[in-house]
């Protein structure tokens, strides 16, 4: 656990191995169990059928909750689940004390139908500012991590995002229409113009990861929750990666953000993709 004069920084130097373990040993204790063996009243339903969750989400975040905090005596746990419970827990995101931001399964519904594109992820931030990430695709045995101005990687290999190939239609994930307003709903269709190949999204963690790796050239998000965002927006940017609001500013965590937005594997890819958005050029320089 941290000492009382060691900073953030010091504290991950010593302990991001740890968190990685923790994020195995909650997926190999609470998620892998379940993994294509779920039964009816393992899953329920949130705000639709679109929107899922199962006992395999509850009790890895309860598990990470626990793990995360012991780690970091003072820190604070914001995850999906505990968010859904009781929504004014989400604006410790925003408060002094560093916070973990949890997604105990990125990707339920793949989850649900036996699909292993989801991911358990896990940011810490603190004042708004994300220092630390770990993104893990238990059923593929991934593990991708970030820390700030430390880089990213895959597995312990170094990622490099790179440019999109010249010439070529830029591919983009995008959010699914039938799931956000009008207006967004007009931006996201805009993505079918001439030169762009865009597609539904899986795992947001796992798009993330896509454009880490310079196998996906951007998103295309039409909501905020940090803990669908926060590790993958970190995992993009050390990689070499930008992402853009439709006011050309970074996505914030803490909200508040002109939505759709995009993350991209390099920042002149993130300006064709948010000014075809925001129904114009490029944004930005």
């Amino acid at each position: 656990m941290i000492e009382e004069t060691e900073t953030i920084d010091e504290f991950l130097a010593r302990h991001s191995a740890d968190v990685a373990e923790a994020l195995r040993n909650a997926a190999a204790a609470e998620i892998l169990p379940r993994f294509r063996q779920l039964a009816t009243h393992e899953v329920d339903q949130k705000s639709g059928p679109h929107d899922l969750v199962t006992d395999a989400d509850r009790n890895a975040e309860l598990f990470l909750t626990k793990a995360l905090g012991a780690l970091l005596p003072g820190s604070v746990v914001v995850g999906e689940e505990a968010v859904h419970a009781d929504p004014a827990t989400y604006e410790a995101i925003q408060g002094d004390a560093p916070v973990w931001i949890v997604d105990p399964v990125d990707g339920t519904r793949q989850f649900v139908h036996g699909d292993d594109g989801f991911c358990t992820l896990v940011a810490l931030a603190r004042r708004g500012v994300l220092l630390a990430s770990w993104t893990y695709a238990p059923a593929r045995d991934q593990m991708a991590t970030a820390v700030r101005g430390g880089g990213a990687f895959l597995d312990g290999e170094r990622l490099f995002a790179g440019p999109p190939e010249p010439g070529r239609d830029l591919t983009v994930a995008t959010s699914h229409p039938d799931y956000t307003t009008d207006e967004q709903k007009r931006a996201l269709l805009a993505l079918w113009s001439d030169g762009v190949a865009p597609r539904a999204c899986g795992s947001a963690g796992l798009e993330y990861l896509a454009i880490a790796r310079g196998e996906l050239d951007a998103t295309a998000f039409s909501w905020e929750a940090a803990w669908d965002h926060a590790a993958g927006l970190l995992l993009v940017e050390e990689a070499g990666g930008t992402h853009l609001t439709l006011t050309g500013e970074p996505f914030r965590i803490t909200g508040g953000n002109t939505l759709p937005f995009t993350a991209a594997r390099d920042a002149a890819t993130a300006r064709r993709v948010a000014g075809l958005l925001a129904g114009g050029e490029p944004l930005g320089r």
